[in-house]
Order: C-alpha cells, then sequence, then structure tokens
C-alpha cells in the first residue's frame, strides 16, 4: 500500500538546521536541512559515505557538529525523544524476548531488584502483539527470524512510549539482511508506529522499499541534501537519478561460451546441505538461491573450506580438496568474499591497503616472501581505481570507510589474487545502488577474462540480472535449475518457496 501521509498535517518533531561535520579535510556532512513530522515516515537515501550514517550519528549525541543545530522541542514546549535502531540492532541472541526487552527497564523490577517474570512475559506478549505479530516469547532471539528480530529491537526502542509523547524513531538500515516476505512483514510495523503518531527516520540503500514505505525521501550526495520530495511526486527511476546523479548503467547480456569445468561438487552432504552435486565452468556465473535455512548460506563456505562437511567430494580444476583445507583451496585458485565481512571478510582495525594485500597469490608469490612498499602502494592505487574505492586513501582504517567502500576492498583483495574460483556470498548486502552495479560489473568482467564463479544471493532480481544458471536450494537439497527463458526474478522466487 502506498504512503499517504501529507507532511503538513502533523507536527514538526525533529528540525535539523544546517548540519555540518568533517573529519579532517572530509565534509561528511555538508549544511544539511530536514525536518521529521508526527505520522510521517521520511527516507534518508544515498551512495555509500554520502553522509547518512554521520547523520545518524550526530543525532545520537556521538559526534558533535561544528555547525548547525538538531531541534527537537516542539511548538508546544515538549522534547522530542529519539530512539534508535541500529544495524546491528543490540540485542542478546542468547537471551529471550523477555529478557531483551527487559535489559536497562526497572518497571519490571521486584522488591528485591530481581524481573518480576509474569509482569516482564506479559508486557513482552502485549508489546510484540501491538505490532501484529506473535511469536513465543520465552525463545532465544537467535532462533527468530531477522525480521522478528528487529521487530524485538523496535518493541524495546518503543517500551513505555504511549502516543502523547513526542517520538522519533530512527531506523538505520533495518532490512539490510532482510529479503521478500520479512520486508514486507517490518514495512507493516513501521506504517503502523508512524500511524500511531511517531515520527520515522527511515535510513536505506534500497530505493523500492523506500519507495513503499515512506511518505518523503531525503537524498544525500556527497554529504549535501541533493533531493527532498515526498514519494507520491517521483517513482524509481527519479530516486536513482537524484543518488546517482546519473543513469546507473544496466549489466549487458554476456555472450561468452563456458570453458571447461572448474568446480565439480558430488554428493556433498553437511548440517545444512543434503546431497547435492554442481559443476560450474571457466567463464560462467552459476546463482545459488533459497530461502533462509535452505542451505544457500552454507554451500559457498563449505567448499571454500570454511565449513566442514561429512561425506560427498569436492574438486577444482580436477584436484580434490579435502574437508576444511583452506591453504590448498587458495592454492588451487579458489577466492571467497563471505557474507558476513565484519567477522570473515576483512580486519576493520587494519588499513584497507593492509585488507588488500593480506592473500598471497599462490601463482607468484612464495610464502616467506613479502610485498616492498612500493609495490604495495602501486598495486592498492590500481584496485582502488579499478573497484571504485573512496575515499582514495589506502592508509586509512578500514573500520573508517563507508559498508559499501569496505565491500569493494574486501572485493577487490580476492580479485588480485586472479582467482580461478571465485565464491560469493550476498556480494552486494547494504550496498548502494551505484556500488551494486560496478560490482556486478567487475563480476561479470571477471568471469570473461576465464573465472568460474558461484554467487549466493537472497536476492532474486540481483541473481537474475547476473547468472547464466541459478541453482535453487530448500531444506538443504537442490529442488531445481533455472537458465535460459525460465530464468526469472519472478521463477527464482516462485521456486524458492518450499510447496
Amino acid at each position: 500500500m502506498k504512503p499517504n501521509h501529507d507532511r503538513s498535517q502533523g507536527r514538526p518533531l525533529v528540525r535539523v538546521h544546517g548540519l555540518t561535520k568533517s573529519f579532517g579535510p572530509t565534509t561528511a556532512l555538508d549544511r544539511v536541512d530536514l525536518t521529521v513530522s508526527a505520522g510521517e515516515v521520511l527516507a534518508v537515501v544515498g551512495h555509500n559515505g554520502s553522509g547518512k550514517s554521520t547523520l545518524v550519528k550526530l543525532l545520537a549525541g556521538y559526534h558533535t557538529p561544528d555547525s548547525g543545530a538538531i531541534e527537537t522541542r516542539t511548538g508546544d514546549g515538549a522534547e522530542t525523544e529519539l530512539r534508535f535502531i541500529h544495524q546491528d540492532l543490540g540485542l542478546v541472541g542468547s537471551l529471550s524476548t523477555v529478557e531483551n526487552l527487559s535489559l536497562g527497564a526497572i518497571s519490571g523490577l521486584g522488591a528485591l531488584g530481581r524481573i518480576r517474570g509474569a509482569d516482564e512475559r506479559r508486557e513482552a506478549d502485549e508489546l510484540v502483539r501491538r505490532f501484529g505479530v506473535d511469536f513465543e516469547v520465552d525463545r532465544p532471539v537467535d532462533e527468530l527470524s531477522p525480521a522478528e528480530r528487529t521487530i524485538v529491537a523496535i518493541a524495546r526502542a518503543l517500551r513505555g512510549w504511549d502516543e502523547e509523547q513526542d517520538v522519533v524513531l530512527v531506523l538505520d538500515e533495518p532490512t539490510a539482511s532482510l529479503h521478500g516476505a520479512e520486508v514486507d512483514r517490518l514495512m507493516a510495523v513501521v506504517r503502523a508506529v508512524a500511524e500511531r503518531g511517531a515520527g520515522i527516520l527511515f535510513i536505506s540503500h534500497r530505493l523500492d522499499e523506500v519507495l513503499g514505505v515512506a511518505d518523503t525521501v531525503v537524498a544525500l550526495r556527497n554529504g549535501g541534501v541533493v533531493g527532498d520530495v515526498a514519494c507520491s511526486e517521483t517513482d524509481y527511476a527519479g530516486l536513482v537519478r537524484m543518488v546517482a546523479g546519473e543513469e546507473v548503467e544496466e549489466l549487458g547480456t554476456r555472450t561468452s561460451e563456458p570453458g571447461d569445468v572448474v568446480l565439480r561438487v558430488s554428493d556433498l552432504e553437511g548440517d545444512a546441505i543434503r546431497g547435492i552435486s554442481l559443476r560450474v565452468r571457466a567463464g560462467e556465473i552459476v546463482g545459488v538461491a533459497g530461502i533462509l535455512g535452505s542451505g544457500r548460506d552454507e554451500l559457498c563456505a563449505a567448499i571454500f573450506g570454511g565449513r566442514t562437511y561429512r561425506s560427498g567430494s569436492i574438486e577444482i580444476s580436477g584436484r580434490p580438496l579435502r574437508a576444511g583445507d583452506l591453504r590448498a583451496s587458495i592454492g588451487r585458485g579458489a577466492a571467497y568474499v563471505p557474507g558476513d565481512r565484519h567477522k570473515y571478510g576483512a580486519v576493520m582495525s587494519m588499513t584497507a591497503s593492509e585488507n588488500l594485500m593480506s592473500v598471497r597469490i599462490p601463482q607468484t608469490q612464495k610464502p616467506w616472501e613479502r610485498v616492498r612498499a612500493a609495490d604495495e602502494a602501486r598495486e592498492a592505487q590500481h584496485w582502488f581505481a579499478t573497484c571504485g574505492v573512496v575515499p582514495d586513501k589506502p592508509h586509512m582504517e578500514l573500520s573508517h570507510f563507508s559498508g559499501g567502500n569496505q565491500q569493494k576492498v574486501v572485493l577487490a583483495k580476492w580479485l588480485r589474487t586472479r582467482p580461478g574460483l571465485l565464491l560469493l556470498e550476498e556480494p552486494t548486502q547494504g550496498v548502494d545502488i551505484g556500488a551494486k552495479s560496478l560490482i556486478h560489473r567487475l563480476v561479470a568482467a571477471t568471469a570473461d577474462q576465464g573465472t568460474a564463479v558461484l554467487v549466493a544471493s537472497s536476492e532474486a532480481k540481483e541473481l537474475a540480472q547476473l547468472c547464466d544458471r541459478v541453482l535453487v536450494l530448500s531444506e538443504g537439497e537442490l529442488v531445481d535449475e533455472l537458465s535460459g527463458t525460465r530464468l526469472t526474478e519472478t521463477a527464482i522466487l516462485n521456486a524458492s518457496v518450499p510447496s
């Protein structure tokens, strides 16, 4: 359902005037103005590095602005409270919904300071049901779906709120790990909160979702506002032009013929994988689709050696690979970009250049051989330019780069090894539309040079655009293979849902 809130109908809850913030010579936010009104969902969109994260940190008080102001006192003198849902949600996975909702709260404490279980459980039930969901609140949060975990975080942020209070809920990339029906479920919750009178500041890369949930959208580019428009007055193409400043180049049709088999997997059995067999040829891009729990997220890690399996065999370029043998996997030309770059893909406290050079090139570099500083600087500059990493500061700590540019560095680290087999998990998760287009072109160009590519993604549209074939998994089993005219976004989605 298309949002239809009229900004003029709601009282302004938060006004941002001329907000500016620089870090050294880099201007992260440049004289930004925006207003969030009661009952409004205001989306903020922009490239990685456009200033979205800096805006959130300024609102949260993590940074102090160089100039400008954040006004939270409304016309009647009441103070608006800002409540935040960050990307990591801030939940304790081993604790239940009841316990997570109780963290930091005092209303459920008994005379001796203990949590009153019955009271807390009843309140938790009421909170989650208020948002139109119903799940067992005594289960550990780790056992909930990603959408349910996000709803728990929203419920905790809004605990104790009544509709007489002025509240703005700031959601920072809330759908980054969600897809399909889970996104729809969360969007319904966001609209319900707005309809009860809260203001919503919704930070997102996903322009189609923004159009579906927001009333107004503010676009940032290079730290400044380049667009402020009602969603009813624009469309997807208009948002793309605002964010990118130009039309985004679409991936062209690939016509190269695949070569010899590079990857052969036979009867692979593991905790989440049941008897999977597949082949990927040189120059071919093969996708892996499936819902959460289908085995999609485990397959690439098992092939690379990061996850063990019970039986079956894996061959890379005709040579068998033992389970868990990472060194042999890299030595045979395999490269792996994991879905969670923070945990497995990079070391955030190291510089971008150090991350880039952290994998030895098996074909040319001896185990004991170190790369000279001049060669490292030259290579870093080359790969920064090739992969469009900004800012062009290879010696800056990786944690200081935006998420999309961190992802480009992780991809560049492995492309630098000139792999014969490239394994990708969620290669564009949490990146903006321009970075996504660039990553797709880099992957296609790598395949055109003869690399076999296996890409696991929860985005059916991405797989349909990028891949020559798509393998569909369900409950750990290979249930379909789509190619040619059958390879469409709709067909992937339909095949991914268990019958």
